[in-house]
């Protein structure tokens, strides 16, 4: 897996294979300097190691490119699709940042008041950090007999930094599909489970969102992988119509799978056979008791 800063082609929006590709293999940790590379192009892959001076090709019979995109919401304009990191994370996440340092700087005056002191002769001696941290003040009267007069600064208020660290956060959570509760700050108690599952809607939204594209990137993989496994170049027709099977984006609980269960024999008397193990699967997320109890852990 290489991320996407490390990585880059030429993409065929219909199939989302690359016409020819590039990526960073590794990089110096000091100074980032790229160490080794690989560009793929259809039918060869050359692989550059500049430490050794070295430089190796290798052979396959594949249709493409032996570097293929997992792409998040492609449109015309993004070929190679969108960050979740957008422009407006970064910046409320900046302005989170400032507003925590200004919170900072002022809990250093919330905790410890600024004093000030009228009256006092100009050749007096006064230590202003003994008087900071010291219990006790010991000021003398003034040659004319005066007292001098001790005052405080009005005490800054947190409040202020915590309501705005707070509406950075709201933003933070709207524009990524995420809650208060998940960003650490506690809100009211949910009523029940689909009140939590509600709340998390835009979030599931988007994950199906990502699951469209993510499958058409893993199918493109596992076909160039056969290609490559079996030293042929096969038609993509072999695998177009493919379709990938995920895991519940939520995990349902007994009382949900309970609901699933009575709505699923409701529509099997309706439409016999239209729901199986297979289907039911899919929907809870649970395998079947006979094949989840043969020893088979692999996915």
């Amino acid at each position: 897996m290489i991320d996407g800063s490390n990585a880059t082609g030429i993409i065929d929006p219909t199939t989302g294979l690359l016409q020819e590709g590039y990526a960073v293999l590794s990089r110096d940790t000091d100074n980032q300097k790229v160490l080794k590379d690989a560009y793929f192009r259809t039918g060869i892959t050359v692989v550059r190691d500049y430490e050794e001076r070295t430089q190796e090709e290798f052979i396959s019979h594949a249709p493409a490119p032996l570097l293929v995109p997992i792409i998040y919401r492609p449109d015309a304009r993004r070929p190679f699709g969108h960050s979740r990191i957008s422009r407006s994370c970064m910046n409320l996440q900046n302005q989170a940042r400032m507003t925590l340092t200004r919170a900072n700087v002022t809990a250093e005056f919330y905790s410890h008041p600024q004093r000030y002191v009228l009256g006092l002769d100009e050749d007096a001696e006064f230590d202003s950090t003994k008087a900071s941290i010291s219990s006790f003040l010991a000021l003398d009267r003034g040659e004319d007999g005066s007292n001098p007069q001790i005052g405080q600064f009005t005490q800054q208020n947190m409040e202020p930094h915590i309501s705005q660290f707070k509406m950075y956060a709201a933003a933070f959570a709207g524009e990524t599909g995420l809650t208060m509760d998940d960003l650490g700050f506690a809100t009211e108690n949910p009523s029940s489970a689909e009140a939590i599952k509600a709340s998390h809607e835009t979030l599931r939204l988007t994950a199906r969102k990502a699951q469209r594209t993510f499958g058409s990137g893993f199918m493109n993989v596992g076909y160039l992988a056969a290609c490559l496994r079996d030293d042929y170049a096969f038609s993509r027709n072999a695998v177009y119509q493919t379709t990938p099977r995920w895991a519940p984006i939520f995990e349902p609980d007994a009382s949900q799978m309970s609901g699933i269960g009575d709505a699923a024999i409701k529509i099997n008397q309706a439409v016999p056979g239209y729901f199986n193990k297979d289907s039911l699967e899919q929907l809870i997320g649970v395998r079947a008791g006979a094949e989840a109890g043969n020893g088979d852990t692999e996915e």
